[in-house]
């Protein structure tokens, strides 16, 4: 016999959001979410982590602009739980939450968006899910994914990783000549992944790039806080 949803499960959540969604302010969000999306330089993505709350706390106060929970272990209802943590810090803070691969649960979660890669749920059945005012995200490794991501009902996509990540073993990175041609040819806003760090961004920026996707530089820093807002001083100092 199945339990009832609660008054807080995710069937319960799922339908406040989707009538909230369906309200008269729902264009406006999505105004507001495009608009933070434009000015957005520093993108956080993070597994969980026991002080997931304290830690996006902390880099989105320095400076982080968007932050996305990639996690890939948990259970549905385990990962609501962990999404609503990361989202309430996130939001607190001033930034956007966006959730790793599953479209349904970042509706469930009231997230800002959700981010898929070229292996997961295709760009235009998250937009189906997801509806005209949340942000759809796109990875890409190759000319062809960023030129076939012009036709894609998405907000922005990444260009990466430029260099190999543990995050995504066994993939080669790209190097800098992919950021230069995602800088000349993109038709959205991209944001670049694959080593970004304090001390790799001077030259990742000068290819072209403008917005960048951190991992490890804020993950396993001793000080995220202090590295973040070094990012962003970094980043800052490139320009607009």
């Amino acid at each position: 016999m199945t339990e009832p949803d609660g008054p807080d499960g995710p069937d319960a959540l799922l339908e406040r959001v989707a009538h909230r969604e369906g309200g008269s302010h729902a264009p406006k969000a999505g105004e507001n979410r495009r608009g933070r999306l434009r000015t957005a330089r520093l993108y956080l993505c993070t597994a969980d982590r026991p002080d997931l709350g304290e830690f996006v706390t902390a880099v989105s106060r320095a400076g982080v602009d968007i932050v996305q929970l990639r996690e890939k272990h948990l259970d549905d209802r385990a990962l609501l739980d962990r999404a609503a943590v990361a989202r309430d810090a996130a939001h607190a803070a001033g930034a956007l939450f966006v959730l790793n691969d599953r479209p349904d649960l970042a509706l469930a979660c009231d997230a800002d968006g959700v981010h898929v890669g070229q292996d997961d749920v295709p760009a235009a059945v998250a937009r189906r899910i997801l509806g005209p005012d949340r942000l759809v995200g796109l990875s890409t490794h190759a000319p062809a994914e960023l030129a076939a991501a012009a036709g894609e009902p998405v907000d922005y996509v990444s260009a990466g990783p430029v260099e190999p990540t543990p995050t995504k073993p066994g993939r080669p990175g790209t190097g800098l000549d992919y950021v230069r041609l995602a800088a000349e040819r993109s038709a959205r806003p991209f944001f670049v992944t694959g080593g970004v760090s304090p001390q790799t961004l001077a030259a990742i920026a000068a290819a072209g790039a403008t917005r960048f996707v951190v991992v490890r530089a804020l993950t396993e820093a001793a000080d995220p806080a202090a590295v973040a807002a070094e990012l962003r001083r970094l980043i800052d100092a490139t320009g607009p």
